[in-house]
């Protein structure tokens, strides 16, 4: 376990806002603590609103500032290591195990992958992330020339995953089209899902290997929405094995403790393809399998 020194997380004010008061608002849209937890955080004074302690019966406006100033906490363990992938003056591509956060959320802070690489790399930013569970290919630009350009031209990364999903697949391949959206979810407040009212998205499933019980897929990602692997491949039929979250048909486990950063599930980023920021060369960088994920 990792006690880390606290963390000041920032929030700017939208429409939804309006007509709340400071407590009613932490209330009702930071859902992870109670009305009681943030009354003790309020005395305590590690709120914020527009760089003043706030009591809680502020009337809250547009645009304005709010700070939780969190104290340190005890992390649970995560695995310490990576391995670097690629590396040049623009980029640098690490390979992330399974169970390591890619940037700070859920718990974690200083127990992330962006935490263990800018020991070595101070200036690397995250050009996308990770689930927690999921291992695999993670592409950090190393200045603001490559983070602008990149991320400018994200949708033309191509990306590949490999999965274990329950259940024997009878088709060779998938194109799944289904649209991701927010349902409503009894603990979780919202959670992303099939949904007909989502966003477009598209993942392409291939069958590499067909167990007795389960079938290994490799998955061409078409849009980024969170979760899609997971969720598409449960849309048809075929929940990532281990997955605490998603059930058949796209939709969440109500009954089930299982939270979006749960571990447990299979799932690898396998292979980045895409134009270099600087030079334009054609990048091809692929990671290992890890065991359980061969075929053959």
């Amino acid at each position: 376990m990792t006690f880390n020194q606290g963390f000041r997380y920032r929030h700017i004010l939208g429409p939804k806002a309006i007509g709340h008061s400071t407590l009613s608002y932490l209330v009702t849209n930071f859902a992870h603590s109670t009305e009681c937890d943030w009354k003790e955080r309020l005395v305590a004074g590690e709120v914020e609103l527009q760089q003043r302690t706030a009591n809680g019966t502020e009337t809250l406006r547009t645009g304005s500032e709010l700070i939780w100033n969190r104290p340190g906490w005890l992390e649970q363990d995560t695995p310490q290591s990576y391995s670097v992938v690629y590396c040049d003056e623009d980029l640098l591509t690490v390979d992330k195990p399974s169970g390591l956060p890619t940037i700070p959320g859920a718990g974690f802070y200083l127990n992330t992958l962006l935490s263990l690489v800018r020991v070595k790399f101070p200036e690397a930013r995250p050009l996308h992330r990770l689930g927690r569970a999921t291992s695999g290919l993670v592409l950090f630009a190393l200045n603001t020339q490559a983070a602008s350009r990149l991320s400018q031209n994200w949708g033309r990364v191509e990306k590949q995953y490999q999965a274990l999903s329950c259940s024997v697949a009878s088709e060779d391949s998938y194109d799944i089209r289904s649209p991701i959206g927010k349902l409503d979810h009894p603990r979780l407040g919202t959670v992303y899902a099939a949904c007909e009212t989502g966003k477009p998205s598209r993942s392409v499933a291939r069958v590499l290997e067909r167990r007795s019980d389960s079938t290994v897929f490799e998955v061409d990602l078409h849009s980024g929405r969170p979760h899609q692997i997971r969720i598409h491949l449960a849309y048809i039929g075929h929940p990532l094995l281990g997955d605490p979250l998603y059930a058949s048909g796209g939709q969440p486990l109500f009954n089930q403790p299982g939270l979006p950063g749960d571990s447990g599930y299979w799932l690898h980023a396998k292979r980045l393809v895409f134009d270099h920021p600087v030079s334009g060369k054609q990048m091809e960088l692929e990671s290992l399998i890890p065991e359980g994920f061969n075929v053959g």
